[in-house]
């Protein structure tokens, strides 16, 4: 039997992305298909979404409602480009408008974020629950799985209000701890929800509405996107707050490590390549190399490159990355990075950048395609994330050969193999891990990768390591699925 899932996010690429989360709704219904899922994904209906369905106008409505939440909807039918069914909620008021899914041109959050994806979760909820009729009976869903603080209304709605004839289980996941959608505690007035929600197992948190711990609270079950961050998640180090929900909840909650798109993220087909290359033909990739020195203006030679590919925020260690520039360029080593975040950091790297001409080189903003060339033309990836719940950046690197060195944390630690002397001498190393977001620790694991850069035949090996390694979607698909079917059981 097919079971039918509807996956609720805020983005989801190709067809709009601001983060690791848009990468996993996008991969995840092809990684479930073979496994006797159909999972259908519903999207708010920005510009760029409602242009991929020809402007919405030929679209199919399959619903309509004359308000929700105090604005016109339409529920519209298409395509994902990989073929998977897509709803798309069309309510100009709350998404039609110009800047980002979250905040406008200037990065000031929309005010009416609250509205605007409480409309998403009770639209969800309805749709799971069978709103849409066909043949005059109900088009429910088996389960609803939601993402992060954006889609978290959801499974609140499915439980505190009956909105639909069908019976559906709910699944939350986090993607980042940290983003928990607050709001004032006006907002519970305007979100139709009977009062009996206010409360501490419910929507209530501070004295306002808090979306992902309403979601946290409501949903059959959580899952986190690596096994290590659903165990970090239980501490106050990492939970934000929130831990003690999550201890709570005990075995509702799972870790599901994310994989990659293997079609999309593959130096063999990359024709964002100067070359393409595998594991079976390493030579070719010194080309790659090459061409990252002059896209970046980095000197010529056969020292490390080290990239970067990140938001410049304290969360990915960012502000410790300006202080030890000096020792990697006195170890030999070039930096290039591509990233955009904190104004100071972006100032303290572009000033690093002019001190070491030739030796760093810096990017601000994110371009895809050159996300590609920098994995296959570096030779090491710099990850010092204070906490990173499942990362797929270093998963990027390895496909690529690209060796991550990364802080010991959540995906990283579930992801990446120390070089240390073991692991070396079993030949099962992958990369560089290290402890602690300070100078010291990132200076030495730095100081590690370029001693390792230094011996050819120890880093050829690390790097065919790396390239082999599995994180396609297929154990991750397998996962969900084995997840969804325990709900049903």
């Amino acid at each position: 039997m097919t079971l039918k899932v509807l996956s609720v996010a805020s983005e989801a690429v190709p067809l709009v992305k601001t983060g690791g989360l848009a990468d996993v709704a996008g991969a995840l219904p092809a990684a479930l298909a073979p496994h006797g899922v159909e999972m259908t994904t519903l999207l708010p209906g920005y510009p760029a979404v409602l242009a991929a369905l020809g402007g919405g106008r030929r679209a199919k409505v399959l619903h309509a409602w004359d308000s929700l939440l105090g604005t016109p909807a339409r529920l519209l039918a298409g395509s994902l480009p990989d073929g998977h069914p897509l709803l798309v909620l069309d309510a100009p008021a709350l998404y039609s408008r110009e800047g980002g899914p979250y905040a406008d041109a200037a990065g000031i959050d929309w005010a009416d974020n609250w509205q605007r994806f409480a409309a998403l979760g009770k639209a969800a909820a309805e749709i799971a629950g069978g709103v849409i009729v066909k043949r005059g009976k109900p088009q429910g869903f088996d389960v609803l799985h939601a993402h992060d603080w954006q889609a978290a209304m959801a499974p609140a709605y499915l439980r505190y209000v009956p909105l639909g004839a069908v019976e559906c289980r709910s699944v939350i996941t986090i993607h980042n701890m940290a983003f928990q959608g607050w709001f004032a505690p006006e907002a519970f007035d305007r979100i139709e929800l009977p009062q009996g929600a206010w409360a501490l197992d419910g929507v209530e948190y501070h004295g306002g509405v808090g979306m992902l711990k309403a979601g946290l609270s409501s949903a059959d079950a959580i899952t986190t996107v690596s096994p290590t961050y659903a165990r970090e998640i239980r501490s106050a180090a990492f939970g934000m707050g929130l831990e003690g929900l999550i201890v709570e909840r005990g075995t509702a909650v799972h870790g599901i490590l994310n994989g990659i798109d293997t079609d999309v993220w593959n130096p063999a087909t990359d024709t964002a390549l100067a070359a393409r290359y595998s594991h079976r033909n390493l030579d070719r990739r010194r080309a790659n190399k090459r061409a990252l020195e002059e896209e970046f203006g980095l000197d010529q030679g056969d020292g490390p490159i080290l990239i970067v590919v990140t938001r410049l925020t304290w969360q990915k260690g960012m502000d410790v990355l300006p202080e030890v520039l000096d020792h990697l360029v006195g170890l030999g080593g070039r930096l290039a990075l591509l990233g955009s975040g904190d104004a100071a950091l972006e100032r303290a790297l572009i000033d690093g950048a002019a001190r070491h001409p030739g030796k760093v080189g810096i990017r601000i903003g994110y371009d895809e395609a050159l996300s590609h060339r920098m994995q296959a033309g570096g030779d090491a990836i710099l990850i010092p994330s204070r906490f990173e719940p499942c990362g797929l950046t270093q998963l990027y690197g390895l496909a690529y050969g690209c060796l991550p060195v990364v802080a010991r944390t959540g995906g990283l630690a579930d992801t990446v193999i120390d070089a240390n002397p073991a692991a070396l001498a079993a030949g099962c190393a992958t990369g560089i891990q290290f402890d602690g977001v300070t100078y010291d620790a990132l200076a030495a694991a730095i100081t590690r990768t370029v001693q390792l850069h230094r011996q050819p035949d120890v880093w050829e090996r690390l790097v065919k390591n790396a390239m082999k390694c599995d994180f396609s979607w297929t154990a991750s698909g397998r996962a969900y699925a084995d997840l969804y079917a325990g709900l049903l059981a």
